[in-house]
């Protein structure tokens, strides 16, 4: 099986950032926000790195052109602040060669403790009721079963996009619904080096609103009450500056809306409604 690391970054020089990642097998990197698009394919580590620079905008869109520039068996996907481990391709090929099953698996990564979303103790199935905790940088798939079910990542959610974040849940929660076989792996590949985040700067109202829309589309009908678990569950993080009522009130908006309707937020905070579209109530991918 052929394999290739899948690097969605934003103004980054691709030669510099092989270095600093320690990349140590096949690559496609792409650098999105730059003055003028270019490609390239490089030698690192006598290994093939192919590169492009766009002007585009979004998380998503980035790691789209990154599986339609690859061209191995099995992809990886990662972000600019990740630093692997020697021998990570060869833990990858070496779970999906004794997991034939598999299609998607997950795997560790070391992460402060305080952006730690799971952890795996040991291989199990991920369905939908445990999608939703997996960050992008933890998957790696079989590329034709993604590219042959037409799986894509949201263009609505995540850096750069309409809403904060949730395209990694979204895209996990796509494989499943076109009966991909899911599996998390102990086996752990690197390490996330701490950085301001791209979308968090705080808890205000688009923070909870934003939430309430990606749960709108991951959970349906029981969004409402994975909305209020997960307001419960933080409210030790925000009470401080937001409260509790307030975080219910924007989450469950969220939730109704779905992407329906445009809410006015200034520096985070809701002014009212931009106008109501009349559509079907659709994710965008």
């Amino acid at each position: 099986m052929t394999f290739e690391l899948l690097v969605s970054c934003v103004k980054k020089d691709p030669h510099e950032l092989a270095k600093t990642m320690n990349i140590a097998s096949d690559a496609v990197i792409v650098s999105q926000q730059e003055e003028n698009s270019s490609e390239e394919v490089f030698s690192f580590g006598g290994h093939r790195v192919h590169t492009l620079r766009s002007c585009t905008k979004g998380v998503g869109l980035n790691r789209n052109t990154c599986i339609e520039m690859s061209e191995a068996d099995i992809i990886l996907f990662s972000d600019e602040d990740i630093v692997y481990d020697e021998g990570y391709e060869a833990k990858v090929l070496k779970d999906f060669t004794d997991h034939p099953e598999a299609d998607v698996i997950l795997f560790n990564m070391r992460v402060c403790d305080e952006r730690r979303t799971y952890s795996n103790e040991d291989y199990k199935k991920v369905g939908f009721y445990n999608c939703g905790r997996y960050p992008a940088y933890s998957i790696a798939a079989r590329a034709a079963k993604i590219k042959s079910s037409r799986i894509k990542f949201s263009l609505l959610f995540g850096g750069g996009a309409k809403y904060s974040n949730g395209e990694d849940s979204l895209f996990l929660r796509d494989c499943l619904k076109a009966g991909l076989n899911l599996l998390a792996s102990p086996v752990e590949l690197g390490e996330e080096v701490p950085r301001p985040s791209t979308w968090f700067f705080g808890y205000n109202d688009k923070i909870f609103y934003d939430r309430g829309v990606l749960y709108h589309f991951l959970y349906g009908g029981s969004a409402w009450l994975w909305g209020l678990r997960w307001v419960t569950k933080m409210r030790y993080d925000y009470v401080k500056d937001y409260s509790y009522k307030r975080a219910l009130k924007m989450i469950f908006m969220g939730i109704k809306d779905g992407n329906l309707t445009d809410r006015v937020f200034e520096e985070g905070q809701y002014k009212g409604i931009k106008e109501k579209k009349y559509a079907i109530n659709k994710q965008s991918k």
